[in-house]
């Protein structure tokens, strides 16, 4: 095809994808896979922005506390998530789900229980972050993976910024309702609702079509971690994305823990003005994941390193926030910024990976993004507490901006073509 041609065409797909931005929703099992998610996304984040509190109030506002439950809760995908991607790979994604999500449930009423009846100490806290860490190691790369199987693959990048998109709604609304719940009916009550929240998810996954899944063909014999590993080695156009995300994720995306210590002991808020912080946070990453639905093909290099300089430079700067006001507007920004950048890596990722392959990818993914947080949450605590916590937004930026400056050279540095294989490679046997 001509290039005049070939340029007039992916104008028009372009148009037609900005124009119909909700269209992976026509699709029954992603619409019903999108409406249990948001809900129980909700009550995750009302869960972590009251465990947050819990923390601070059982500890006196320790900063290293709050990084130590977070690293507890992160750990397990540090040790487990790669085992869990060859699950993924190996046995039924919805039935994986199903089970994940009836445990998490059953944690958080645990939890509950000791809150409400005034028995909770930081142990239960701790013992609740490991677990609820277990079974994230499954759930999240499985339900990463999941999302190809519930729509055709030209549909991927659309129904992944939707999941991005319906998150960061939840981002919004579950912190807004927290504080609030907080200040009316006290922490065990909201770890009540996100309890029952998880029951949104479970039915969803029950109404989904098995027959309508795109299901991919599953490699003979069994799904190793090895193989997934020696895949993405063999593959620079991937190696690079993970070494930002591991760089990034480190010291640059610590905001579970940085934002409610901005909060607390910058701005001196009380919890409603703290879920007002996380909430205008998660409205930025909302208009970011909006952005993206336009999405019709996996991003360029470049685009992912340009994002990752936006982000580095907003973090930054938002150490240097001079009022609550101006803490609003940047953190809005930022969370565009942070949400922007991982789609970018998502997308960039996940479109140029083999499907056989496609859960152990996105598990180490998940491992590099989230995997890294327990090294990086101990040290952005101990930052914090003993230097103050606009200096981890400071060194969260500055390190962002070293990984991208860092990408940029081994970009420069690479000579010869590109791989074959650089490029989605979607193997679809049935629907």
């Amino acid at each position: 095809m001509p290039r005049r041609k070939r340029r007039a065409l992916r104008r028009t797909v372009t148009a037609d994808a900005r124009a119909r931005p909700f269209r992976s929703l026509g699709i029954h099992n992603f619409r019903q896979f999108a409406a249990g998610q948001v809900v129980s996304a909700a009550g995750t984040w009302m869960m972590v922005v009251a465990q947050d509190w819990l923390v601070l109030e059982l500890t006196g506002n320790s900063a290293t506390a709050l990084g130590t439950v977070t690293a507890l809760q992160f750990t397990p995908m540090l040790l487990l998530t790669l085992h869990g991607g060859r699950l993924a790979d190996r046995y039924d994604k919805r039935m994986l789900l199903l089970a994940a999500n009836v445990l998490s449930g059953l944690l958080a009423l645990l939890l509950a229980t000791f809150v409400l009846t005034g028995t909770a100490g930081l142990g239960e806290v701790h013992v609740f972050a490991f677990c609820l860490g277990l079974v994230n190691a499954v759930e999240v790369p499985t339900r990463m993976a999941f999302v190809g199987e519930l729509v055709p693959v030209e549909l991927l990048p659309n129904a992944s910024a939707l999941s991005a998109a319906y998150f960061s709604v939840a981002r919004v609304v579950g912190p807004a309702a927290a504080g609030l719940l907080l200040t009316l009916l006290g922490t065990g009550w909201v770890m009540v609702v996100n309890a029952f929240s998880y029951l949104a998810t479970v039915v969803a996954l029950r109404r989904i079509r098995p027959d309508e899944l795109y299901r991919t063909t599953r490699a003979a014999g069994r799904a190793r971690v090895t193989d997934g590993l020696r895949y993405v080695r063999r593959r620079p156009d991937l190696m690079i994305p993970f070494a930002m995300i591991a760089g990034i994720g480190l010291f640059g995306l610590n905001f579970q823990l940085t934002l409610p210590l901005l909060a607390r002991t910058v701005f001196h808020t009380d919890a409603s003005s703290f879920g007002l912080l996380a909430a205008v946070f998660a409205a930025g990453s909302l208009a970011a994941a909006f952005l993206t639905t336009a999405r019709t093909a996996r991003p360029s290099a470049r685009l992912v390193t340009v994002s990752a300089l936006v982000l580095g430079a907003l973090e930054t700067i938002v150490g240097w926030a001079p009022s609550y006001p101006a803490a609003l507007v940047l953190l809005f920004l930022t969370g565009g910024a942070c949400v922007y950048f991982a789609q970018a890596v998502n997308h960039r990722i996940q479109l140029g990976s083999d499907p056989l392959y496609r859960g152990r990818v996105l598990a180490l993914y998940t491992l590099v993004l989230q995997g890294s947080t327990p090294l990086g949450a101990l040290v952005v605590g101990y930052l914090a507490e003993t230097r103050g916590v606009r200096s981890a937004f400071v060194v969260g930026g500055l390190a962002s901006l070293g990984t991208a400056l860092a990408a940029l050279c081994l970009r420069a540095g690479r000579s010869g073509p590109v791989p074959a294989d650089d490029g989605p490679a979607n193997r679809v046997t049935s629907r």
